[in-house]
This record gives C-alpha cells, structure tokens and sequence, in this order.
C-alpha cells in the first residue's frame, strides 16, 4: 500500500526542508516525521530507507528546478539569452519558499564519499539533465561541432556560481552570468572563425 498524495508530499516537503537546510547526515528520520506529522511506519511505507527519501526529494526538486529553468527559457529573447536564462532560473529558484543555502544536488554528492545507488542515480540524472539541455541551446550559438564543449563550460560556471552561495549567503548570480557572456561570445566567433576558414 503506498502513501497518498497529500501524506507523500507532507513527508517530502519536510525532508527537503530539513535534508537541504540542516544537512542529510545532521537530519534524523525522526526529524523528518515530526516535521511531516506522520509516524515512522507511515515514512517507511513509502520510502524504506532515509537514501530512497533522499533520492525522491531530489527527483522532485529537478522537476522544480527543471520547471523553473524552462519558464526561463522562454521569457528569454535570442539563442544567447536562452543559454544565459539558466542564470535567471537560478535567481528565481533560490527565492522560492524551499531554496537552499545551495545545491542540493552538490550538498547530496558531498555528505557521501561514496552515494548510495539511487541518491547517486538522482544527482547523477540532475547534472546529466543540465548538461544535454546545454548542449541544445548551445547548438544554435555554437554550432553543433562547438555545443558540447560550450554546455561544459557553462556547467562549470553554474556549479561555482552554486558553490559561492554557500561561502558567501546571498550571494547573486549576475557575475557568474556577466561571465558565462563573455564564454558565450567567444564560442559564438569561434564558430563564426569556423565558417570563414
């Protein structure tokens, strides 16, 4: 018998809560049901196990983020701005009722030295998830010969940027995206070096 929708979303508002605000290690399950307002048996009869909670908490934390970058998207103008807009997602998604100090993705990756398979399923699926998302808004600045290593780049950027809200607290992303421009015009006149040679 699984949980109803209302009870699952009670529990899994509660581990995103506390897993992305206090720590995933730092949490107790016990924690998580008082927060919830289930008991123990009700937790476990939708998850059985803390890393199975973890793991639908961050599947559900993509499809926000995934949401919110595509509404991004497509409030943004030309092909640059639409590579740019995940810097404006992240601006948004931050100041929603469950942002984090940081990544939950990044914070889940770093409380393992070794995740478990479907915690390391669920960040492995996020980064995978970004990076060919990239690479087809990078397509029509870069080309396809240029998408990838451009979608890198910009993955490479988005993480700092994720990992300097956590050193420094309201920290903004507009420097990490004044930069990711300055990436996004090279790749630009690289391709069109490209096309005249």
């Amino acid at each position: 018998m699984g949980l109803r929708p209302t009870t699952e979303a009670r529990i899994l508002d509660a581990a995103e809560d506390l897993f992305f605000t206090r720590g995933i290690a730092a949490t107790p399950i016990d924690a998580v049901t008082a927060r919830a307002g289930v008991s123990a048996a009700t937790l476990y009869r939708g998850y059985p196990s803390k890393e199975s909670l973890l793991a639908a908490a961050l599947e559900r934390r993509q499809r926000s983020w995934r949401a919110a970058w595509d509404a991004a998207v497509e409030r943004a103008g030309g092909a640059e701005e639409r590579l740019l807009a995940i810097f404006d997602a992240l601006e948004t998604f931050r100041d929603r009722p469950r942002g984090s100090r940081w990544c939950a993705f990044l914070g889940a990756a770093a409380e393992y030295a070794e995740a478990p398979p479907e915690v390391a399923s669920a960040v492995g699926d996020d980064t995978a998830g970004m990076r060919a998302h990239l690479t087809e808004l990078a397509v029509p600045v870069s080309g396809a010969e240029g998408a990838a290593e451009l979608a890198e780049r910009l993955l490479i950027l988005v993480s700092g940027d994720l990992a300097m809200r956590l050193r420094e607290p309201g920290y903004g992303s507009s420097r990490a995206r004044s930069t990711a421009a300055i990436v996004v015009a090279a790749a630009r006149s690289d391709r069109a070096a490209r096309a005249d040679g």
